[in-house]
């Protein structure tokens, strides 16, 4: 494995919610600044997210391997392995559940007209509250760790994702005033068909996980 294999997750990251209220920031009175600002607001949740699950995988399972190790047992991977299979599950049951919501949450009602500042709290804030997001962290996180990659696997990760969810901006600044159609066939598609990918790329990944599991059995 290595920083390649997760990058597949970043569209679970974005597509969605997260696709549509880009659009919408795309659209909005300030499309520049405030796109640069959810942007921003986004990758700094993201990098936290991996991070803290890197973390904590490594630190959780490097008290694990001292206790094997007690134990004439060294392997912690396979628990691991088990950890993000559960984790992957749970995230593709969620956006089975989701999968007939579309477009934002009504909470963020006045997107349109966001400043940079409320738009990298939205950023923020996006990223946070959504459970699917956060079990991708967690398990992007602990899938880099488990396979003893050092840290910097997961910069790729946080840099596709801000990419992806770039696209809508990318888009205004490249077309310009015909940017209008291709954004809202964005939305059209992130409302209708996104959840579908999303559950290819999380069985895509379950499936080299539980390789994994097998090889290391």
């Amino acid at each position: 494995m290595n920083f390649l294999t997760v990058l597949p997750l970043a569209v679970v990251m974005v597509a969605g919610t997260q696709l549509v209220v880009a659009v919408f920031l795309a659209s909005s009175d300030r499309p520049r600044a405030a796109s640069l600002g959810f942007l921003t607001g986004a990758g700094l949740v993201v990098a936290a997210g991996v991070t803290v699950a890197w973390l904590l995988t490594r630190l959780v399972g490097g008290v694990a391997a001292d206790a094997s190790a007690v134990a004439g047992k060294v392997d912690r991977g396979p628990a691991i392995d088990l950890v993000v299979l559960a984790l992957l599950v749970i995230l593709a049951v969620l956006i089975w559940l989701r999968r007939n919501r579309s477009g934002p949450p009504r909470w963020l009602g006045g997107i349109e007209r966001a400043d940079p500042p409320q738009a990298l709290r939205l950023g923020a804030l996006l990223f946070v509250a959504t459970p699917t997001d956060d079990l991708t962290m967690a398990t992007v996180g602990a899938s880099v760790a488990r396979h003893d990659l050092p840290w910097w696997h997961l910069v790729p990760f946080v840099l596709f994702t801000v990419f992806l969810l770039g696209l809508p901006l990318l888009a205004l600044l490249l077309l310009g005033s015909r940017a209008a159609r291709v954004l809202t066939r964005m939305r059209e598609w992130a409302e209708g068909h996104a959840w579908i990918v999303n559950e290819i790329v999380i069985a895509f990944f379950a499936l080299l996980t539980g390789l994994d599991l097998i090889r290391s059995g």
